[in-house]
């Protein structure tokens, strides 16, 4: 069966997703791009950008994947429901290439992009989301996008059969949580935890096959 992935999701030591007081000009909040600078010198980034493990993680993230579902913080700004035109945060050829379930309490018409971008808007729970991006996929693996009050409750759910954290050394002392309400979740997963030279930790979490 497809598998469910959660591949370069960034979290501060104190295991914040992002930060406090996201706007339209501030998608992760007064964390600004912290959580993610490691990926931004990488060759998946950008040309000519440097290798090693940090690239060899970020490496991971499109082959296999069929559809992506992501939250609606990740999708817009806080009142984004609000302005019609709003289309998301990646201008008019998104980087996911595959159907995207933004889950909402705010529905709206699909909204199809350039370079096989379409984004479906759904209320559903993750079990009801992933039944229906099962059905788009074809048979690939389902990428579980953020922000991180979806992972959380996806993993919450026990529906993440491979997660990939990002440990960023940076303490950001408010914002949205990752790991609240999961104690004990370590057990359901073989870790593994990876040093790089940028500072950050690569830590993976894999479901044994049953």
């Amino acid at each position: 069966m497809a598998l469910v992935r959660v591949h370069n999701f960034s979290v501060s030591l104190d295991g914040f997703g992002t930060g406090e007081g996201q706007s339209r000009d501030a998608h992760f909040g007064h964390a600004g791009d912290r959580l993610h600078e490691w990926m931004f010198t990488t060759r998946w980034w950008q040309p000519g950008g440097s290798g090693g493990v940090d690239d060899a993680f970020v490496q991971r993230h499109d082959p296999g994947i069929g559809v992506e579902i992501m939250g609606a913080g990740k999708f817009g700004h806080p009142g984004w429901h609000e302005d019609p035109g709003w289309k998301g945060a990646w201008g008019p050829n998104p980087p996911f290439h595959t159907p995207v379930f933004v889950l909402t309490r705010h529905t709206r018409p699909s909204l199809e992009m350039e370079g096989g971008t379409t984004f479906h808007f759904i209320d559903a729970s993750p079990a009801e989301a992933l039944e229906t991006a099962r059905e788009a996929a074809d048979g690939k693996d389902i990428r579980i996008g953020g922000g991180p009050t979806v992972v959380r409750d996806f993993l919450a759910a026990g529906l993440v059969d491979h997660m990939h954290a990002v440990v960023v050394p940076i303490l950001l002392g408010r914002g949205v949580r990752l790991w609240d309400g999961l104690e004990g979740i370590e057990k359901d997963y073989a870790i593994e935890a990876t040093s790089s030279p940028s500072g950050v930790t690569h830590v993976t979490l894999t479901r044994a096959a049953g």
